[in-house]
């Protein structure tokens, strides 16, 4: 759009700015939530935005030239905070758009020539309904790294490292595995080996649901990495058709110390680091049985 064709509207804001903006925010019930500060930040955000508006619209009404970058501006801080506060797409954009009729009904009350005044409408239609658009982006740009954090902490809090006894840390692992959270459980197990100075790792599949050659590779990267941080892994919870799966899948396992129950494995594990297991379950470290 040209300065031309923008030059009436951008006349009108200008001239009219306060009363646009008092229409504006009465027109704003709609898409406000109750609450003095909610009212109070929209009004501040509201006289900035149309102030800003009215300063790019002297140069020209291309929304996504550099002339509306401090418009661009505001609307992303409010998009943000908009996302971050749980208000909907709609709430937000609507929030723009509401800006259309107080300035539809001062453009038809200061310009009377039919063709002038079309042209400024169609003027004021194409502005707003770029800066909609802008905080629609904005917003959705939010949320989506707000949803990516949130699934990076549920990926850290499904993949919990447990110590079972001194040297012997437990991953019990549930839900499928794919790449992204092999990352996790591999940098999680590693960080808990140097932590603890863990001396085996027991890596429970109890709860993965199926086992295919990219979960069994998965599995052998965290292994093999486990094993360079001098830490020997075993994998529990080997189900009878996983077990047939693996051996149907090829897939080699041979290095690797594996058991059907996590329980098991914590009695390889203690015998391996010299404890043994008396009465009841008591695990019984070898330099207290030798003492004795």
């Amino acid at each position: 759009m040209s300065k031309v064709d923008s030059a009436v509207l951008a006349r009108v804001v200008r001239a009219h700015e306060p009363e646009i903006l008092a229409d504006w925010i009465q027109g704003q019930a709609s898409v406000r939530r109750p609450g003095a500060l909610q009212e109070v930040e929209q009004r501040r955000v509201s006289r900035e935005l149309l102030g800003a508006v009215s300063e790019s619209l002297q140069s020209n009404g291309d929304t996504g030239g550099h002339d509306w970058l401090a418009v661009r501006e505001i609307l992303d801080g409010f998009s943000t905070q908009r996302a971050l506060e749980g208000y909907s797409p709609v709430e937000t954009a609507t929030f723009v758009f509401s800006l259309k009729e107080p300035v539809f009904a001062r453009l038809r009350k200061e310009v009377s020539d039919p063709q002038q005044l079309a042209t400024a409408m169609w003027a004021a239609s194409r502005v707003i309904d770029g800066l909609g658009l802008h905080t629609t982006e904005a917003f959705q740009k939010t949320r989506e790294e707000v949803i990516a954090r949130q699934q990076r902490e549920l990926l850290e809090l499904s993949t919990p490292v447990v110590e079972l006894w001194d040297g012997i840390l437990a991953l019990p692992l549930i839900g499928t595995l794919d790449s992204n959270r092999t990352q996790v459980v591999m940098e999680s197990l590693l960080e808990k080996i140097v932590e603890a100075r863990a001396a085996i790792a027991i890596i429970d599949i109890t709860g993965v649901p199926t086992v295919d050659t990219l979960v069994a590779q998965h599995l052998m990267k965290t292994v093999a990495a486990a094993r360079l941080m001098g830490a020997d892994c075993i994998i529990s919870g080997i189900r009878p058709q996983i077990a047939q799966t693996i051996v149907h899948l090829g897939v080699d396992l041979s290095q690797v110390v594996t058991k059907s129950s996590l329980a098991d494995a914590f009695v390889v594990a203690l015998a391996r680091t010299g404890a043994r297991v008396e009465g009841r379950g008591a695990a019984i470290p070898a330099s207290t049985t030798a003492g004795a």
